[in-house]
């Protein structure tokens, strides 16, 4: 993966000027070069202490990009320049470079893999401790102590960082989630309303059609029937894509009852739904109108009765039963999905003498 193709790493300039302000322990290596008379140490010295920094830097901006594309190598090719570039200071500063070697741990905890960096740490560690006990005339000056210090602290925000990370990618994923739920219930509901309201309206216009010459007063009346529906229907539309759809059980027995003779089913329903709880009204009301949506479009049905109590509800028909359709269909999935998230179940089948079809609803009373 190419560097472009990773987004931008927004804390980067922000890391390197907090991380920056710890350079000025470098004074040490750099007043011992300074205190020279100007000889090539001194100038070597000063030159691989400006490069030090520079890389030092650099590797700081491209902590995000090494774990991003799995750049490793270049982390390591990071700390091996660093540790060169500490060599060319030794012969002007002596012990006071052991500073250096604090830096270079920093830059190996923070772009390693995970325990990898640690392991170069305590190396690193080592190396400070032996030098500053063994080499003739030098000192550790605590940088062995330091390494220590740097190593936890630049762990300590690893870590910080990778978890603030993982709540981000959390984060999105919770919100991916939320809008593919959305998008499914609207298509759900349209689904739902659409399928019921263009299978009236188709039913309303046929017997319009039917009654013009026969009976023109009941063909006008059917025909205002079908502008409401088609109004009603881009009301709910317009209220499902917003959010604030939801479904009264009354009007929907009473919708119900209407599509039924309309369609030359005779309606079967109570006339009113006190009995249902107000928690699964709305429920109640979607079951109805696919339930009696499904009648009017396959069951060649003459008759359609339902019920229904504070647990259950039954529309049951008399037609030609659950072998006219392949499956469920979209709608009656919908259905299954709605219900099964409210804690209820549906089930389908023929009626209890084997004739017709029955779609049942199951909720905890």
């Amino acid at each position: 993966m190419s560097i472009e193709r990773v987004a931008p790493d927004r804390s980067a300039w922000g890391r390197v000027l907090g991380a920056g302000i710890w350079l000025v322990f470098l004074g040490n290596p750099l007043g011992a070069l300074l205190d020279r008379s100007g000889d090539w140490q001194e100038w070597l010295g000063l030159a691989s202490l400006g490069a030090f920094v520079v890389v030092y830097l650099v590797g700081l901006s491209l902590t995000r990009w090494v774990h991003v594309n799995g750049r490793h190598g270049t982390a390591v090719l990071l700390t091996v320049v660093m540790l060169v570039l500490f060599t060319g200071v030794i012969p002007g500063a002596g012990d006071q470079a052991l500073t250096c070697i604090v830096f270079v741990a920093a830059i190996a905890v923070s772009t390693f893999r995970a325990w990898s960096g640690l392991v170069v740490a305590a190396l690193l560690f080592a190396g400070v401790f032996v030098a500053g006990r063994v080499v003739d005339g030098w000192a550790a000056h605590g940088n062995d102590f330091a390494v220590l210090l740097a190593t936890g602290a630049v762990w300590s925000f690893r870590i910080g960082f990778q978890r603030q990370a993982q709540l981000a990618r959390a984060e999105k994923e919770l919100s991916d989630l939320a809008i593919e739920e959305e998008r499914s219930r609207i298509a759900r509901d349209l689904h739902d309303i659409l399928g019921h309201s263009l299978t009236v309206i188709a039913v309303k216009s046929e017997l319009g059609g039917k009654l013009v010459d026969a009976d023109p007063v009941r063909a006008r009346s059917e025909l205002e029937d079908i502008q409401r529906l088609a109004r009603d229907a881009l009301a709910d539309v317009r209220s499902t894509t917003s959010g604030l759809r939801s479904l009264s059980l009354p009007r929907e027995i009473a919708a119900a009852r209407s599509a039924l003779e309309s369609a030359g089913i005779e309606p079967h329903l109570p006339t009113v739904a006190d009995a249902v709880p107000s928690a699964v009204r709305e429920l109640y009301a979607w079951t109805l109108r696919e339930a009696v949506t499904n009648v009017i479009r396959h069951s060649s049905a003459t008759r359609c009765d339902v019920s229904m109590s504070e647990s259950v509800l039954s529309i049951l028909d008399d037609g030609v039963g659950p072998g006219r359709t392949a499956g469920d269909g979209n709608g009656l999935e919908g259905l299954r999905q709605r219900v099964r998230a409210a804690g209820g179940t549906v089930t389908s089948g023929p009626g209890p003498d084997g004739r017709g079809f029955e779609l049942r609803l199951a909720v905890r009373s």
